[in-house]
């Protein structure tokens, strides 16, 4: 008898093959759970090794012995019976069939939805652009840098079979230790796109690398070094590049148009001064949102048709207006000059979507025309529909007109894109409470406070789920964490008048009332709304109309103040403030 034909009869070569799809079978098992249990990314390569190294002795094994009714035996104590060695090889067959189904399984799972990462499926097609690393030895030129990288993600952005992290969440893994495997998992997908700048007076210097975030292995890398004045044309070349290694197609969406950011002339000057007052605006405070306005104004000046910087100048000062001014004269120089911008950015590009988000912010917050800005929202939507800010900016508009569940949706389709987005899942967590589904609106929130705890109106949102959850203790622990003093104030007002202690109750609506009695006319009227007292839940809102509260595009999503719904004064105030008087909303009990 040859050596072959003994193999055969003591069914090595049927071992072998068992053994070789069992280790496929795991390796791909543990690559793609290992990012849940943060297992480094080198796990895999060493299981296969081990594996390697095993195999020998796996054939050794399946030669010395044989697998027979009466359990494990050596092969030489069993006598030469040709129905032993059929039986071991039909069992080993149906187990190599059950390992390959598993491995082709975990294949296609890999292929077609690698993996979940904070409850989003992980698409093959998604990429996520981490900042580029300022290597200029100069960090005033972060912005430079910065500004890079949010070209990349926007232009990425125009490719319709592509999901691409907002910079939201890809910004925050600056300087990361986490591997690419638990980036990916955290961002929700497949490929990383990595690398550094250096800007040198009239030369720029940028390495770019395309990994999978799995494993870390690379897909595509390149050098180049370019002069300053090519920077656009450098861009649109690592955008093809990395397009055409993720296979990725252009927008076809009907009425979808190409975006952009740069000054149609090509002026760098006026892009950088453009980038100063992103980097400024992304600062959220009072003297960023002016620093800002001067920088989008510098860039209008270099650029008179730059539509895109005279849209974010229209925003900065709709933020300055809205949430950072208090004198009345200069709310309306700042209204005004929101206005101008906003015009300006839509007559020079009307087919820009950033200009009819601009549109829309100020028609929110500023004019309180809620169906103007639910139709500058939809054309924004309209003309960049992977544009997860337009998404969210519809999804408050519609709550806005008491579409709460509509809203929920298109909140969670920007998530997708921003999944750590920690402002956008405060206000998921608020459309969920108007949709009594508090367990959903309380792991939103929580998420929100996990990634950003210092956070304003964070905790107050918690406050709120536990209020009207009756849980007295809850409400007032959760308010008393409230990080910012105006908001701590409100919250703890809130929280109190479900508590036992009415002077405390009492005295925390008193101290509301003498402190933010102007800026906070809407949320005395939710305190009244507690308080069951009908004749100032109304007064309290008339006050807010006169004072242009914001909180007022709330209103059909507060089942607080919604208690009084039914009351003929609440159809007579919509219909004045130019609300529908329908809601999806749940009110509080």
């Amino acid at each position: 008898m040859n050596l072959f034909t003994e193999l055969q009869r003591r069914n090595v070569p049927r071992a072998a093959l068992l053994y070789a799809g069992a280790t496929w079978a795991l390796a791909q098992g543990i690559a793609q759970l290992g990012p849940f249990f943060g297992l480094p990314d080198w796990g895999v390569r060493w299981f296969v090794i081990a594996c390697c190294v095993g195999f020998p002795f796996w054939l050794v094994f399946a030669w010395v012995y044989e697998w027979t009714a009466q359990g494990l035996k050596r092969e030489s104590e069993i006598a030469a019976d040709p129905a032993i060695s059929r039986s071991t090889g039909r069992k080993l067959d149906r187990a190599i069939i059950a390992v390959l189904a598993v491995a082709v399984v975990l294949l296609l799972t890999d292929r077609f939805v690698v993996r979940k990462g904070d409850g989003v499926a992980i698409a093959e097609k998604s990429v996520a652009v981490l900042p580029l690393a300022n290597e200029s030895g100069d960090q005033d030129q972060q912005y430079f840098s910065d500004g890079l990288s949010d070209d990349l993600i926007n232009a990425l952005m125009q490719f319709g079979n592509l999901k691409v992290i907002g910079r939201a969440s890809s910004f925050q893994f600056r300087d990361s230790r986490d591997s690419s495997a638990t980036i990916g998992h955290k961002l929700g997908v497949a490929y990383l796109l990595t690398g550094s700048v250096r800007k040198l007076g009239d030369t720029v210097r940028i390495n770019a690398q395309l990994v999978k975030a799995a494993d870390g292995s690379g897909v595509w890398s390149r050098s180049y070094d370019r002069p300053y004045a090519d920077l656009f044309t450098l861009q649109d070349e690592i955008t093809a590049a990395v397009a055409d290694a993720l296979k990725a197609k252009l927008l076809t969406a009907p009425g979808a148009v190409v975006q952009s950011d740069r000054p149609p002339s090509g002026n760098l000057a006026a892009y950088a001064a453009y980038q100063h007052g992103f980097a400024y605006y992304a600062l959220n405070t009072e003297a960023g949102s002016r620093q800002a306005i001067r920088a989008f104004e510098d860039a209008t000046n270099l650029d008179p048709r730059y539509a895109a910087a005279y849209a974010r100048l229209s925003m900065a000062w709709t933020r300055l207006a809205s949430h950072e001014l208090n004198e009345p004269a200069e709310i309306a120089l700042a209204k005004t000059a929101a206005h101008k911008a906003a015009d300006t950015a839509l007559a020079v590009d009307a087919d820009l979507a950033m200009a009819h988000q601009a549109r829309a912010f100020l028609l929110q917050n500023l004019d309180m025309d809620w169906r103007g800005a639910e139709a500058e929202s939809r054309r924004a939507l309209q003309l960049a529909p992977n544009d997860a800010e337009a998404q969210s900016s519809l999804g408050s508009q519609l709550a806005s007109l008491g579409q709460n569940r509509r809203a929920v949706e298109l909140t969670r389709q920007a998530l997708s894109s921003d999944p750590r987005n920690a402002s956008w899942h405060s206000w998921l967590s608020a459309y969920l409470v108007a949709l009594d589904q508090l367990d959903d609106a309380r792991a939103a929130i929580d998420t929100a406070i996990g990634l950003q705890s210092d956070a304003a109106t964070f905790h107050a949102g918690l406050a709120t789920i536990q209020i009207l959850r009756g849980e007295s203790a809850g409400a007032l622990a959760a308010a008393r964490q409230e990080t910012d003093q105006g908001w701590y104030v409100i919250a703890t007002a809130l929280a109190s008048q479900i508590d036992t202690d009415r002077a405390a109750a009492d005295a925390a609506l008193e101290n509301l009332i003498m402190n933010k009695a102007d800026a906070a006319a809407y949320q005395i009227a939710q305190v009244y709304a507690l308080r069951r007292d009908a004749d100032n839940v109304f007064k309290w809102l008339d006050r807010a109309w006169n004072n242009r509260d914001a909180g007022l595009g709330t209103l059909l999503s507060d089942p607080l103040v919604l208690r009084y719904r039914d009351d003929p004064r609440f159809a007579v105030f919509c219909k004045k403030i130019g609300l529908p008087t329908t809601t999806d909303a749940v009110a509080m009990k």
